[in-house]
């Protein structure tokens, strides 16, 4: 199991992947399966983030069997949050 500070990484690899992958376009997702292998996170982990994400009102998630992620899309909070750290970015 991932300590509290690779949690915390997953969770915002999964935020910003999904925000670059979709360009924060709502309408366009991204496969479980190609947010685990881009971003090298463990299966169990890939779902615990989102499950945590998804919690928060940050992504929306179609759940395969097994608990596996199918389609992950962020919502208009996630875009909104996103957004925002990228304003500050410059």
């Amino acid at each position: 199991m991932a300590t509290l500070g690779e949690r915390k990484i997953y969770r915002q690899k999964v935020m910003q992947a999904l925000y670059a992958t979709t360009e924060g376009n709502r309408l366009l997702g991204v496969t479980g399966e190609k947010l685990r292998d881009d971003l090298g996170v463990p299966e169990q982990d890939l779902a615990a983030a989102c499950t945590y994400l998804v919690g928060e009102g940050l992504i929306e998630v179609d759940w395969a069997t097994g608990n596996t992620p199918s389609m992950v899309t962020l919502t208009h909070q996630g875009i909104r949050l996103m957004e925002a750290a990228e304003e500050e970015r410059g």
